[in-house]
């Protein structure tokens, strides 16, 4: 380890702190939303399992990213609701370190995660009499299991690095978890090595599969103007939508964040777009792939005997 690290014991989590009188109102919102992202995203997963009409790659792609969206958000938000009820801000030297790995694990798993359900989504649209050969239970679990383990020995490099820096006698993370470029402005000395590794990284986990979700959705996006019938540009077009609005949402702000150079890092800024990556992207997940996509509302209504009553001896459908 470089310098003397190990001085360091705990940091202090400053969060909204200079938001005092709001303290309340953020813990009321934000507990709000992580409750209903927690249950939210748990509904995905029984009601894909419940229901075998959804027992298809697509659902178990969407599984499996509602199952690392509880994950993903459940490493920050309730340290910042902590923060945000009680006086005691500090979170422990290995505690960071821990939160930070987890947290940058998680996000590479779900930008490879996306790019297996763009890639899902093109073999459905562009090569449909194939796609129950080409997406197998072997491949679609060895799409998730990649997904996961991409990350990971890249990110826990990363944590090391940070950690093994030498911090400054400051203690106090402006940010409400424990984000790399507010450690970094921690560091005394020269941090341009993190900065690039930090770079590649970026380059390596989230501007790859970024680049692969867009080739696919560029073929998409070629056979659906290609296809004559109205009907089945609308219906292809819809099998992409709520995927195409994650990746909107989740890449969107995440690349503002770590890729602009440093001298343009506000830390007030960045902290408020980090809880567009960090807190809306779990939280939209159910609310988008349940009111836009007529599978799952429709196994919704039968687990919870939503159907109209019929009337007479008929059942009309639309």
């Amino acid at each position: 380890m470089r310098g003397n690290q190990s001085m360091v014991n705990n940091f202090l989590l400053l969060g909204f702190s200079d938001l005092p009188g709001l303290k309340g109102l953020f813990f009321s919102v934000f507990l709000i939303i992580y409750l209903l992202t927690l249950m939210g995203n748990i509904f995905i997963i029984v009601v894909t399992l419940a229901n075998q009409a959804l027992d298809n790659p697509m659902y178990f792609f969407l599984r499996n990213l509602s199952f690392l969206e509880i994950c993903y958000t459940s490493v920050t938000v309730p340290k910042m609701l902590d923060t945000l009820l009680s006086d005691d801000k500090t979170i422990s030297f290995i505690g960071c370190a821990f939160q930070m790995s987890v947290f940058l694990i998680t996000g590479a798993a779900e930008c490879f995660l996306l790019a297996a359900m763009a890639y899902d989504r093109y073999v459905a649209v562009c090569q449909p009499l194939h796609y129950t050969l080409i997406m197998s239970n072997r491949v679609c679990f060895g799409l998730v299991t990649a997904s996961w383990l991409a990350g990971i020995p890249v990110q826990l490099g990363q944590t090391f690095l940070v950690f093994t820096s030498y911090f400054c006698d400051s203690r106090e993370i402006n940010h409400f978890f424990c984000d790399i470029p507010a450690l970094l402005s921690l560091v005394c000395g020269d941090t341009s090595l993190n900065e690039q590794v930090a770079r590649v990284e970026v380059a390596l986990l989230a501007l790859i599969p970024f680049s692969l979700i867009l080739m696919s959705y560029i073929c998409i996006a070629s056979t659906i103007l290609k296809m004559s019938s109205v009907e089945g540009r609308r219906k292809a077009f819809s099998t992409c939508s709520s995927h195409l609005m994650m990746v909107v949402v989740f890449y969107g702000s995440g690349m503002t964040v770590y890729l602009k150079p440093k001298s343009s890092h506000f830390q007030d800024t960045d902290k408020l777009l980090s809880l567009f990556y960090t807190v809306l992207p779990p939280f939209l997940n159910p609310l988008i792939y349940s009111l836009r996509n007529k599978e799952v509302r429709v196994a919704l209504r039968k687990i919870f005997l939503l159907n109209p009553p019929s009337h007479g001896t008929t059942t009309s459908r639309k």
